[in-house]
């Protein structure tokens, strides 16, 4: 396994941020900007930019405490993990909950925010489905990333021990649990109702496990980074070009043929089993994306006004967790306030510069705080008057 430094990598930074402003975007209900995101022109999204970031991310955070203080103190850093995101998943369904009912109890707004959560459920019925949420096994469907991502990091200690003995075994294993999970292998998530449904999780983590190992496995050194070839970029161009016409709407709803493709081929572009056409696209964009920043991230470090941008959305990326919490509950909001506006195209612009800024100043405080100033802040020393001469009448 290679050992990751202590300086920051510039692309997963950038990227993560990219993500972030993306995922807002998309969260936002009715928001005419999800017209222009990437997830309207190929089969993956921005989802799938964050697991694998996530994967990345992990292999250079957790990878090294599992090379230098051994499996069982790796497993206790993943543990510490779970602890800390688990916690933020309940917060961010609580919070998000408490607001929408605030929405609803002023009247102003023109749709009921809860029932558009489709959280009534829960409201209606609190004990069972409080067990359910703190089981995760009651996860409505706005609130699925975070619980996927606690099974994905709880398979980390287990591709860890695998990848003690042969890395192609924790490679196989991975790829193991994809069929697995595209086979049916998922969880409950309305366990709890007074009627239990058969829905599951919507992002199955067996199966999306897949993208994120990739990730951990290209940063851990498990997979050897692809060379840079014309011929290859040439094959990913060709994959994200040909995808458009199947995946954009203003085209495929137009085009028979291409509908009928479409409608046969759903499984394997299918979002909650993770099909293979969506990994098969991201990981062409993700190479296009690779050559394009140069080596390490090079052609990233611009000076000027665009060095400034790229900072920013880089900020947002160091602080991915904080941002994305923040904004799966900042985008609800901001939704409410759209649609109270009218949809708009100076209402959506508004509302989406305004969530930009907001998850910016997220990331600047959550930063500012992670650097704990209290610990280095001293404490202000107290004027004094100097002490009159001897034998000079004050």
């Amino acid at each position: 396994m290679t050992h990751s430094t202590k300086q920051r990598d510039l692309r997963l930074d950038f990227f993560r941020g990219l993500g972030m402003f993306i995922i807002l975007i998309a969260h936002i209900t009715k928001n005419p900007w999800t017209l222009w995101i990437p997830a309207r022109f190929g089969f993956s999204d921005a989802t799938e930019m964050f697991v694998f970031c996530s994967g990345m991310a992990s292999a250079l955070a957790f990878g090294a405490v599992f090379a230098r203080a051994g499996w069982l103190m790796g497993t206790l850093r993943i543990l510490h993990r779970i602890w800390q995101v688990y916690w933020v998943h309940l917060g961010v369904f609580l919070v998000t909950l408490v607001l929408m009912l605030a929405l609803n109890m002023t009247g102003i707004f023109p749709r009921d925010e809860v029932a558009a959560l489709n959280l009534n459920h829960f409201i209606f019925n609190t004990g069972p489905n409080l067990i359910g949420l703190l089981t995760l096994t009651y996860v409505p469907n706005y609130f699925d990333i975070l619980p996927m991502y606690l099974v994905i990091l709880a398979l980390i200690p287990v591709m860890m021990a695998l990848a003690r003995l042969d890395v192609r075994l924790a490679l196989l294993a991975s790829v193991a649990l994809w069929v697995a999970g595209t086979a049916g292998l998922n969880i409950p998530a309305e366990l709890w109702f007074t009627k239990p449904t058969g829905r599951v999780w919507f992002f199955n983590p067996f199966a999306w496990q897949l993208v994120f190992f990739t990730g951990f496995a290209l940063m851990a050194g498990w997979l050897p980074a692809p060379p840079v070839r014309r011929s290859l970029v040439w094959l990913a161009a060709a994959i994200v070009i040909l995808s458009v016409p199947f995946a954009w709407g203003k085209i495929s709803s137009q085009i028979e043929v291409i509908r009928e493709v479409r409608r046969n081929a759903a499984p394997l572009f299918e979002k909650t089993d993770f099909g293979i056409l969506r990994y098969v696209h991201f990981l062409a964009l993700a190479y296009l994306a690779w050559v394009a920043v140069g080596p390490q991230g090079v052609r990233l470090r611009q000076s000027g006004r665009i060095g400034d941008v790229i900072g920013l959305i880089c900020s947002v990326g160091q602080q991915s967790l904080a941002v994305f919490a923040a904004s799966m509950v900042l985008a609800r909001v901001l939704g409410a306030m759209l649609s109270l506006a009218g949809n708009g195209a100076l209402a959506a612009c508004l509302v989406n510069l305004t969530g930009f800024a907001l998850i910016i100043a997220v990331a600047k405080i959550a930063a500012y705080f992670k650097r704990q100033p209290w610990k280095g802040a001293a404490k202000p020393v107290a004027k004094t008057e100097p002490a009159p001469l001897a034998g000079v009448p004050t």
